[in-house]
C-alpha cells in the first residue's frame, strides 16, 4: 500500500498543492483490501487495512493522536471504490505528511513563522475604496487580536512594497504556535492556502471560524471575479484547496476544542 502514495513523499510533504499536482500524474490503483479500521497503537490509534496497519511510503507507521482522526482516515479508505483515488482522501495524504515529519516539527513550525515576515494581511490594495475596506473588514480585526491579545504589533504597507517586520512581533505570534505534530502540520496547510501565518493562528485560536478565514484569504480574487467573472481554472484550483483546508480545519478542532469546525 505504499507505493499508492509514493507520488507524496518529497521535499515539501506537507504543500497540499504540489501533492494535487502529483495525484494528476499517478495512475489509480485497484482497491487491494476489504475493509479499513483502526487500532490501538503506541502513542495513539492505528489505521488499519484488513488488520494491517498502513505506513507511509518510507515505511512509517502512521498513528493519529486522537480515535477520531484515524477513524476519518478509515473513513476516506472504505469510501474507495474499485480504484482508489488519493485526491479524494486528504486525512490520508495528511496523515502521511505528518508521520515523515516528526522528527523535524521545529523546522516545520519556523516555516511558518517565515509567513508572519510577509503575510497577506499586511499588503493593502491603495484604491478603490471599496476594496480597501474590504480588506480592512476582514484583516483588522485579526490584527488587532494579535496586538492586543499577543502584543504583536505589525506594520501594513500599501501595494507590495516590503515592509520589515517587529521581531519582537513576530516573536510574540511564534510564541502562540501549537507544540503537537499534528496540529503544527495544519497549521501550515491552513497558512500554505491562505498565504497568512496569522489566518491560521486566528482559526487555532477560535478568533475566526473557518469560512471568515477561508473568504479573508480570498478577499482580493473574490473582488475580482465580481468585476470580471469567474475564472474555471482558478476556480478549480481553490476548491481543491479547500478540501485540504477543511481536512486541517478537522484536525485542528480535534486536537485544540478553542478551533471552531468547518462546515
Amino acid at each position: 500500500m505504499r507505493e499508492l502514495f509514493d507520488e507524496f513523499a518529497g521535499h515539501s510533504p506537507l504543500d497540499p498543492e504540489e501533492a494535487v499536482r502529483r495525484a494528476t500524474r499517478t495512475p489509480r490503483r485497484k482497491r487491494f483490501y476489504k475493509e479499513a479500521g483502526t487500532a490501538a497503537a503506541d502513542g495513539g490509534f492505528a489505521v488499519t487495512l484488513d488488520g494491517k496497519p498502513i505506513r507511509t511510503p518510507s515505511g512509517r507507521q502512521v498513528v493519529a493522536p486522537a480515535s477520531a482522526i484515524a477513524e476519518a482516515i478509515a473513513a476516506e479508505w472504505n469510501a474507495q471504490g474499485e480504484t482508489i483515488d488519493p485526491l479524494t482522501m486528504p486525512l490520508t495524504r495528511f496523515a502521511n505528511s505528518v508521520a515523515e515529519i516528526t522528527d523535524r516539527v521545529d523546522a516545520v513550525a519556523d516555516d511558518v513563522a517565515k509567513y508572519l515576515g510577509t503575510d497577506l494581511l499586511f499588503y493593502r490594495a491603495g484604491h478603490p475604496e471599496a476594496l480597501v475596506a474590504r480588506e480592512a473588514a476582514h484583516w483588522d480585526p485579526v490584527l488587532s487580536w494579535a496586538a492586543n491579545e499577543l502584543g504583536a504589533h505589525f506594520i501594513l504597507s500599501e501595494g507590495i512594497v516590503h515592509a520589515a517586520q517587529p521581531p519582537q512581533a513576530i516573536k510574540a505570534a511564534r510564541g502562540v504556535f501549537p507544540a503537537d505534530p499534528w496540529s503544527v502540520a495544519a497549521l501550515h496547510v491552513v497558512t500554505t492556502l491562505t498565504g497568512s501565518a496569522l489566518l491560521a493562528l486566528a482559526l487555532l485560536h477560535g478568533v475566526r471560524d473557518p469560512d471568515q478565514v477561508w473568504a479573508a484569504a480570498y478577499v482580493d480574487e473574490d473582488w475580482n471575479a465580481e468585476k470580471w467573472g469567474v475564472d474555471e481554472e482558478v476556480a478549480a484550483r481553490r476548491a481543491a484547496r479547500l478540501v485540504d483546508f477543511r481536512a486541517a480545519v478537522r484536525i485542528l478542532k480535534e486536537l485544540n476544542p478553542g478551533a471552531p469546525s468547518s462546515r
